[in-house]
């Protein structure tokens, strides 16, 4: 039994005080008693109010993040455009760097020796380009070629990778510094900058050593949107530490590009603020896909490092108000776990990293503080927070100078096990000695399967939503194969053409991630940080089956992009499902050229023969199909604009889609709203019925009073609904930390679900009761306990649980007695761009009007 860790007894974070003078200092955890625990900002259901630009969504949708080089010697010079001076960067008044400061002062770095070298790793949402250093001893095109070779042997073949002597002896053990991707904690950057000074002109023999064994790779800043900005998100409001599961965002796509092509063994996320100093690992519950025994026995011994390198800056809660580190595992007993893959250093262990960080530091500059606080003492805190981060940087490349041969053998292990099929070694203080306090409560583990399928023909829902899965599998490093002969697994036959995920394999571990349901932990922690499930197998659109054992002989091809899903029946008119986000868009794009497009009776759309040429352009850069039909429907389908008070996911979602959005708020009602210019207002928050101006709510009250439409998600969409008077329900509220994926049930013919998934998710869930004349059930949630994967506990008083949720009404739709057509949504189908597979059914609830 391992020893007990502290009780949390608050969820307030000491960062936030305004510390003009010093503050006392505080008990320790696991030391003189507990302390408050530490929240991570941007924790809870989305709440912010959408606002990007069209500009910023168009850009994610299209761009794709560069391979960086593979061959050529080092240093690889890049003479850096430098952008227009922008007095307005909100780091200058920390005395921070400012976006346009950054490339001048790279290609300075670059002209001081041999060793500093730069690359363009991609571009931000705002269209600013993502700086990648490596700053390593010079290499010829030959040295360099051979560390990819050996590179490629520790992923590709790492039985024999573990014998290599060359891997042994010449291997440069690769290290990733991510700075800044929360825009607003800014110091990481500038920590790197000096970091990469420093290296590049140090004459010590210990320097030269570490560069002649290490490469050492920065991304000096991963959300330049942010950073000018001053904002948590990027230019389309998406928390980039939440979106590695998704990869919605070019800059999370990125990074997962540099962990791909670079291979790191050990990571660090700079971020900020939390006092004392937190220095990951985490609390339980942890991933349950890693090789936890390998990446603990690293992440401790490296934080202990770290540790030791803050508190021996000197800073002190009397002189300077910074409390000494705290490491969660060690620390705190729950509520900074490392569950879910949607953080950075949660992701990087699937790409090989045996430690990865979330660094906080410890002095608030952001926020409330930034508008408040003295430019004196914004700078005084400012400078500590950067001294933090150097410190946890130095501290981290020692403990790869130092720990070379075990770090590699420990990557080259956890590869290992995932090709060999091996069982994961649950965690304990045998099982990774030098590490107390191992409990069972630490031990999270799973049986992975033989393979996944992903069938082709009619075992497959969505020809177009598997062609998107395969396609994720393979942006992430996944091994699929295609079969190019039926076969049968586990009791089940299969055409060719069908997927397979053999799970046999290196990353078996991001494999699982994606294509697993998941795990219900309700019952192991009180309380969980962010999402708890995410299952892309669930919800994601595709028919996946698992087999959990059997011999595996399928005659198959590796798969580099998914086969052309796209089809046009060769005769007649044309059905198009309205299945699929990108079946939704290519409906809206048809709409936008003028094509006479009608409803049929299950909610799909009639594409007339005559517009064949169309069609097929859409199908092959869409991925959809248009199959043949007599059907004729029953009436047009219209252009949908939308006015949208809608959180930043939801907003991209709707343009992923291909509708024309409008984000509006309160505000913007009550500033003055043209309403002839939209068809649907679409809420999920930001926008209060009852805060509106008199002549804001009457010209809201006629444009729902003439053609106009309404769709309602969540609580604040229900009270929306509530206060305009528009159809009759009662909302019922579940658990508001409550989150996952969870059964639903579809009405049969439903416009709204109909060919929908039998899955969902949710966050902070609602259901309809008392459900007035005409309201009709579009979706219910499972019987029983539909919880499949997640957190989903009842509230103190016994109440909001998954059970009370059982069979209740999770979407609903009626006519307001004034004409309003209104739909209202209990669960989040388009949470943070990420439920793929049940886009649709706003989309459907958009044109059904």
């Amino acid at each position: 039994m391992g020893l007990p860790r502290p009780l949390l007894i608050a969820t307030a974070t000491l960062a936030g005080a305004v510390l003009l003078a010093p503050a006392p200092a505080t008990a320790l955890p696991g030391r003189d008693g507990p302390q408050p625990h530490p929240v991570r900002e941007g924790g809870g259901r989305d709440a912010a109010v959408a606002k990007a630009p069209l500009s910023a969504a168009a850009n994610a949708l299209r761009t794709a993040a560069p391979e960086l080089a593979k061959s050529g010697g080092y240093p690889r010079r890049t003479v850096l455009d430098a952008p227009p001076v922008n007095p307005a960067d909100k780091s200058i008044k920390l005395g921070l760097a400012p976006y346009h400061a950054l490339a001048p002062r790279l290609n300075a770095l670059q002209k001081l020796g041999d060793r500093v070298s730069v690359e363009v790793a991609g571009h931000s949402a705002g269209g600013h380009e993502l700086y990648l250093v490596t700053v390593t001893a010079p290499e010829t095109s030959g040295q360099a070629r051979e560390q990819e070779r050996m590179r490629e042997l520790i992923e590709n073949s790492p039985a024999a990778a573990a014998k290599d002597r060359r891997v042994k002896s010449a291997y440069k053990t690769p290290v990733f510094i991510n700075n800044n991707i929360h825009g607003n904690e800014w110091e990481g950057t500038d920590a790197a900058l000096k970091l990469i000074e420093e290296l590049a002109k140090a004459k010590d023999g210990t320097t030269a050593g570490l560069l002649s064994r290490n490469r050492i790779y920065l991304n000096v800043t991963a959300n330049p949107d942010g950073r000018i900005a001053g904002t948590r998100a990027n230019a389309n409001g998406f928390d980039l530490n939440r979106d590695f599961i998704t990869g919605s965002q070019p800059e999370a796509r990125a990074i997962r590009q540099i962990a791909i092509d670079k291979q790191p063994a050990l990571m660090l996320d700079l971020h900020g603020y939390v006092n004392g100093t937190l220095i990951e690992p985490t609390t339980p519950p942890h991933g349950e896909n890693y090789e936890y025994d390998l990446f603990l026995k690293n992440s401790y011994a490296n934080a202990l490092g770290m540790e030791k390198a803050v508190n021996g800056l000197g800073y002190t809660p009397a002189k300077d108000g910074v409390q000494p580190a705290v490491i969660p595992f060690r620390d705190e007993k729950e509520g900074w776990d490392d569950w879910p893959p949607i953080f950075t250093p949660q992701y990087m262990p699937f790409q090989g990293a045996i430690a990865s960080h979330t660094i906080e530091f410890p002095m608030a500059v952001n926020n409330e503080e930034y508008d408040s606080l003295p430019v004196a003492e914004l700078r005084r805190r400012a400078a500590i927070n950067t001294a933090v981060a150097g410190a946890a940087m130095r501290a981290t490349l020692d403990y790869t100078r130092t720990h070379r041969t075990s770090v590699i053998a420990d990557q080259i292990e956890t590869f290992r096990r995932g090709a060999a099929g091996e069982a994961q070694r649950p965690v304990s203080e045998e099982t990774v000695p030098g590490v107390p306090g191992i409990g069972p409560e630490d031990v999270y583990t799973t049986a992975f399967p033989r393979a996944y399928v992903i069938p082709a023909g009619r075992g497959q829902r969505s020809a177009t939503a598997a062609a998107r899965l395969v396609d994720h599998l393979v942006v992430n490093d996944v091994r699929v194969e295609r079969a190019v002969l039926p076969f049968r697994l586990a009791g089940l036959s299969y055409p060719a053409g069908s997927y397979v995920v053999d799970m046999r394999q290196p990353k078996r571990g991001i494999a699982n991630v994606i294509l697993a349901e998941g795990r219900d932990i309700s019952a192991d922690v009180s309380t969980m940080y962010d999402i708890s499930g995410w299952s892309l197998g669930l919800l994601w659109g595709a028919t996946v089956d698992k087999a959990a054992k059997g011999k595996l002989h399928v005659v198959g091809r590796p798969v580099h992009a998914a086969a052309a899903a796209g089809y046009v029946a060769p005769f007649g008119d044309l059905r198009l499902r309205l299945d699929d986000p990108k079946e939704l868009a290519a409906l809206n794009s048809l709409l936008a050229q003028g094509v006479k497009v009608r409803r049929a009776t299950d909610g799909s759309a009639i594409v007339p023969g005559s517009a064949r040429g169309v069609a097929g352009v859409l199908a092959d850069r869409l991925g959809v199909a248009f199959l043949a039909t007599k059907e004729k429907g029953t009436g047009a389908l219209k252009r949908t604009r939308v006015a949208a008070a809608v959180t930043p996911g939801e907003l991209f979602a709707l343009r992923e889609m291909g509708f024309e959005v409008q984000p509006v708020s309160t505000a913007a009602l009550n500033a003055g709203f043209d309403w002839s210019k939209a068809d649907v207002l679409m809420v999920s928050g930001g926008l209060e019925y009852g805060r509106l101006t008199a002549a804001a709510r009457g010209a809201l009250d006629a444009f729902l009073a003439g053609d106009g439409g309404v769709v309602a998600l969540g609580s604040d969409g229900a009270a929306f609904n509530a206060d305009a008077g528009l159809i009759a329900v009662k909302p019922v509220a579940g658990n508001g930390d409550a989150n996952g994926v969870v059964r639903v049930a579809n009405a049969a013919g439903s416009p709204v679900t109909g060919g929908a998934p039998a899955h969902t998710f949710v966050y902070s869930p609602l259901w309809f009761t008392d459900l007035g004349p005409g309201v009709r059930v579009e979706q219910s949630y499972g019987s029983g306990n539909p919880l499949v994967a997640g957190h989903w506990r009842t509230t103190e008083d016994g109440k909001g649980g998954p059970n009370d949720a059982a069979g209740r009404a999770s979407i609903v739709s009626g006519t307001s007695a004034k004409g309003t057509p209104v739909v209202l949504f209990g669960t989040e189908p388009l949470f943070r761009d990420h439920p793929k597979g049940v886009f649709a059914q706003v989309g459907r609830a958009l044109i059904t009007r």
